[in-house]
């Protein structure tokens, strides 16, 4: 029973790692650190500089841009964008680095489990960013924002304290986003929709006549 429990921890720390890295990276490793250094975990040997202070002064400073972008209408979609190509690969890296000291396969198949939950957070949330921004009020940005700050810090501690109700928020999670996605894209071409009838109808009512304003010189 003692090892089928460690196997859980690993799993629920593996899978948390990279879940939270796709919602918000920076609040991630922060996060990390600050329980590290808490004594609320014991971080695996290539984990440990997380807990560094310099590399958390810099997940600190990045992670208080983070907050300000998010909260933002439209800055958030293009902050979500670039991190595209920075929450997955470092969700995959993180959940590598969780398994400690393995071998190569098991390594591998930690960072492909971790990427993929990355991808999938993040790509939900992008999508529902998008989604938002196409209502006229800001609360909803704060909303969201806050709540995937919340989600982070509190899905990290669940997985390390209490990995097997972790696991089965995990799965539920999961099996809402599968149901969810869906209407996401389907919400996410419906805005991108009405952006193109709004160029293509500003484009057809030009305000000014350049060429009928040339005729009149002329004349």
């Amino acid at each position: 029973m003692e090892q089928l429990d460690q196997i859980i921890a690993l799993l629920a720390v593996t899978m948390g790692v990279g879940w939270a890295s796709g919602i918000n990276l920076y609040a991630t490793l922060l996060t990390l650190g600050i329980l590290s250094h808490t004594g609320h975990m014991t971080l695996p040997a290539d984990l440990q500089i997380v807990a560094d202070p310099l590399v958390m002064a810099a997940a600190g400073l990045m992670y208080m841009v983070e907050f300000t972008a998010d909260k933002i209408p439209g800055v958030d979609t293009g902050w979500d964008s670039i991190h595209t190509l920075i929450r997955i690969p470092a969700g995959a890296a993180l959940a590598a680095g969780a398994v400690g000291e393995t071998s190569a396969a098991i390594t591998l198949a930690a960072a492909i489990v971790g990427g993929g939950l990355a991808a999938t957070t993040h790509l939900t949330k992008a999508g529902s960013r998008i989604v938002a921004n196409s209502s006229p009020e800001p609360f909803s940005n704060w909303f969201l924002s806050i709540g995937e700050d919340v989600a982070v810090i509190f899905g990290l501690w669940t997985a390390i304290q209490h990995p097997w109700l972790f696991l089965v928020l995990l799965v539920i999670f999961l099996c809402l986003v599968i149901w969810l996605l869906p209407k996401i894209w389907a919400g996410v071409k419906a805005v991108f929709r009405a952006i193109k009838r709004f160029f293509n109808s500003d484009s057809k009512h030009p305000t000014e006549n350049p060429v009928g304003l040339l005729d009149d010189k002329n004349r």
